[in-house]
């Protein structure tokens, strides 16, 4: 007889992740901050390189369209923000074709909040006592003490080199033996982005929560980019949160300049064309909300089913999700 219509979680870990989520939306009721629900389906999807935006042809008012899946709620919710909402939170339902693994499911749940007026300090903050409250409701301990740590020092510690002055040529060469590879004609990006996953995220978060900050500026996706004390180099307005080797959250310090942020989607899909890579709808409703004007601050995306995972001490998302990809 036939198994797989049952679920991947048992009955006993979906009462506990209910009871995670309850105390994730007592955080943000005590900090008053507002939950939205915003659509899963938009008429531009994520440019960015690294992900597969999923879409579909659905009938509308204006006829057949091609409509996409959300890789994040992020567009949506800034669209909020333009409007005056103020402080807001959801717990959405998100979608990125080809993640499926022990850490990764092809639809999953995204935690994200955006706050005007925090900067990324205050948020990075806030996140990690977030962290806390769901360990702590889980586990009845903490994750441990927060250490910030720069992206090129992580570089220089791990691999012995700056990944922002290496040679191209020497960074395709140690990408293609770490990984087993042919990286000839690799992005930098893709190469340091394959170097960060098998060399230096598995060290991180194993002493409490590490946060990785100035990652290279040409990584910026939607976030301000600033200048690094060290040597005036331009580097990313953002933040990487890792607990047990796993990345948790992703917080930017939000870029709010619509001309820019057109300029990054199309560069973004300049350069999926020049990897073969379909290129995908801009969400032009967005760029309209940030000619409005939306106020400066922070916002911050989480994978609350590997938080859950890991509060629960299960080995995978499959384990603490109803019906995991291969059983949906």
């Amino acid at each position: 007889m036939a198994t797989d219509w049952r679920p991947t979680a048992s009955i006993e870990t979906l009462r506990q992740r209910a009871r995670l989520l309850a105390a994730v939306r007592a955080f943000f009721a005590e900090r008053g901050v507002l939950e939205v629900e915003t659509p899963v389906l938009g008429h531009g999807g994520s440019t960015d390189v690294h992900l597969a935006s999923l879409s579909l042809e659905a009938t509308t008012p204006a006829g057949r369209e091609r409509l996409w899946l959300q890789t994040s709620p992020e567009f949506h919710m800034k669209r909020l923000l333009a409007a005056g909402s103020g402080p807001i939170f959801q717990l959405a339902r998100s979608f990125r074709d080809g993640e499926v693994g022990s850490r990764h499911n092809i639809e999953f749940t995204m935690l994200e909040w955006y706050r005007p007026g925090f900067s990324l300090d205050e948020l990075i903050e806030e996140t990690v006592a977030l962290i806390h409250q769901v360990l702590g409701s889980a586990l009845g301990g903490e994750a441990g003490p927060l250490r910030r740590r720069r992206y090129r020092e992580l570089f220089r510690e791990g691999l012995g080199l700056d990944p922002f002055s290496v040679d191209l040529a020497e960074l395709r060469r140690l990408a293609g033996e770490r990984g087993g590879l042919d990286m000839r004609d690799a992005e930098r990006d893709g190469c340091l982005d394959l170097l960060m996953s098998l060399a230096i995220e598995p060290t991180l978060g194993h002493e409490g929560v590490d946060v990785v900050v100035d990652y290279p500026a040409s990584q910026a996706a939607l976030a301000r980019r600033h200048r690094d004390p060290e040597d005036g180099e331009w580097v990313a307005s953002r933040f990487e949160v890792y607990l047990a080797g796993l990345e948790l959250a992703n917080g930017y310090d939000e870029l709010t300049e619509a001309d820019e942020q057109r300029a990054r989607f199309a560069e973004d899909n300049a350069v999926r064309r020049r990897l073969g890579l379909p290129a995908v709808d801009v969400d032009r409703r967005l760029l309209a909300a940030l000619e409005h004007g939306m106020p400066a601050g922070s916002g911050v995306a989480l994978g609350i089913d590997r938080l859950i995972q890991l509060a629960l001490g299960k080995t995978s998302v499959a384990e603490v999700m109803a019906f995991a990809t291969p059983r949906c």
